[in-house]
């Protein structure tokens, strides 16, 4: 069981992972194990709340393909073990940021203490710059 938030989860049976060959440097241990894991995630046919589905398959993430699957590539660590949990791990964070509720901005206007600072520092540039010109012997 893959814990989202408090109320909601995911069950283990949803979550295809295969091992494969990781890439990159480690030796003769890159070629013999299969240290990477590939997880595969049905948006669709999953048993998430219909909110969380609508989120997920609106967001343009590269990780989700046209059809609403979740691809995730783990192979940060030597072990297969520790590059699953990267995988769930980060499964886990990508659908709770896109899921996250945004707060609403609540306009506001400016103080008259802001205004006056901000129309006391014009004048003063405005001057600064009026003393900048040629001077003039009359």
């Amino acid at each position: 069981m893959i814990v989202i938030s408090r109320t909601v989860s995911i069950p283990d049976e949803e979550v295809v992972m295969t091992a494969i060959r990781a890439q990159g440097a480690g030796g003769q241990h890159v070629n013999k194990a299969s240290t990477a894991v590939h997880l595969r995630f049905d948006i669709r046919a999953s048993s998430l709340p219909e909110y969380y589905k609508e989120r997920l398959l609106e967001a343009r993430h590269h990780l989700i393909s046209d059809d609403g699957v979740i691809i995730i590539k783990a192979q940060e660590y030597r072990s297969q073990e520790m590059n699953r949990e990267a995988a769930i791990a980060r499964l886990v964070s990508m659908i709770q940021e896109l899921t996250a509720v945004q707060k609403s901005r609540k306009a506001t206007r400016p103080t008259r203490a802001s205004k006056e600072r901000r129309l006391t520092s014009k004048s003063q540039k405005s001057s600064v710059k009026a003393l900048r010109g040629k001077v003039r012997h009359d």
